[in-house]
């Protein structure tokens, strides 16, 4: 595997993948032939489909299929090449249906599709630094104008909120308190709506964002945890502590697609709080003092931000881990916190 040194330290953490870990078929008859299957393929590389035959059965034909989305189909038993060019990065599930005889069989198994993106260690520098409350346990932190909501979780018995604010002096215009037994996790806002996840109660909240009163109360449509959240100007993005980033249609909040973030050739799991700056997607790690710049086509982490310097700037002993990102687009500075932190610094980035 190819190891990136002091990035891969930086997001320690991150999860390696299990190598040449293939799924062979449920049948005896067909299986995939997986002699000539690599150790992990990359979007640049081409994938051998082809069929061991150890019955000597008369094939009629082949029909193969990558994610279940039909791929191509060969006379006989021939095999295919199929490009994996466009293909999101994970696990790339493999299927063949076999007809021979009047008869079919299915054969199965999976290769992975990992990033060829070696990532750019990026530098930021601190531009400001505004107090924040050590009473907020920050788990989601948006701009809208030049105002900072903050939606926040619930440890030790206190009540999440989901409030507006003046982050330079950090007067509160306006707050909701969640009912005790919610967890508040990710938030955003999209067409004058503030959207709010929950932790593990599966649910989440859309409210008016002039009024702050509650719109409607909405459930997932899949089994996950509620974590970051960040949209793109039409479409949500939403963690759940693995590696997926879950693409939300925000008309009826279900879940129409998702990527796998991979830095080099680690899975990089517990994604947590989003956002989204100049067509890519900033995010935290959790408990790492990282925030990794990802591509939201193909899931690749293209950046990493080294934050542990943030640390020797935090006074109170109660200080958490580092958690949430805004990006203002009217002075182009990124805004970054903690968990119970002091401090909100105001940052620029480079290479």
């Amino acid at each position: 595997m190819k190891k990136y040194n002091l990035l891969s330290i930086i997001l320690l953490g991150m999860t390696l993948s299990n190598c040449g870990d293939t799924k062979k078929g449920e049948n005896t008859l067909f299986t995939f032939d997986i002699t000539n299957f690599k150790e992990k393929y990359t979007q640049q590389d081409q994938l051998n489909l082809a069929i061991n035959n150890s019955n000597s059965k008369t094939i009629d034909s082949i029909v193969y299929y990558v994610n279940d989305v039909k791929v191509g189909s060969k006379k006989g038993g021939d095999p295919i090449l199929f490009e994996l060019k466009d293909q999101k990065l994970g696990y790339q599930n493999l299927k063949a249906l076999v007809y021979y005889g009047g008869e079919n069989a299915e054969a199965t198994s999976r290769v992975e599709l990992v990033s060829n993106v070696k990532p750019k260690l990026l530098n930021y520098k601190i531009v400001n630094k505004y107090p924040h409350d050590t009473m907020s346990f920050t788990e989601g932190l948006e701009f809208h104008g030049d105002t900072l909501y903050e939606s926040t979780g619930n440890p030790e018995g206190r009540k999440s909120y989901l409030r507006k604010y003046d982050y330079k002096t950090g007067k509160v215009y306006n707050q909701i308190d969640l009912d005790q037994k919610y967890f508040g996790e990710g938030v955003t806002i999209l067409n004058d709506k503030i959207y709010q996840l929950t932790w593990q109660s599966k649910v989440g909240f859309i409210y008016d964002l002039k009024t702050f009163k509650k719109i409607k109360t909405f459930n997932f449509d899949k089994e996950i945890e509620g974590w970051g959240m960040t949209n793109d100007g039409k479409y949500i993005y939403q963690t759940d502590k693995t590696e997926k980033i879950w693409k939300m249609d925000p008309e009826n909040q279900k879940m129409i697609d998702y990527i796998n973030v991979y830095s080099g050739d680690s899975k990089i799991k517990s994604i947590n709080e989003l956002e989204w700056i100049n067509g890519k997607i900033y995010t935290n790690v959790w408990q790492k003092d990282a925030i990794a710049v990802v591509n939201p086509t193909s899931g690749a982490v293209e950046g990493i931000l080294d934050m542990s310097g943030l640390k020797k700037f935090i006074k109170n002993a109660d200080a958490d881990v580092l958690n949430g990102i805004a990006y203002n687009p009217k002075t182009k500075t990124i805004f970054v916190t903690g968990k119970n932190w002091d401090t909100l610094f105001e940052i620029t980035v480079s290479e």
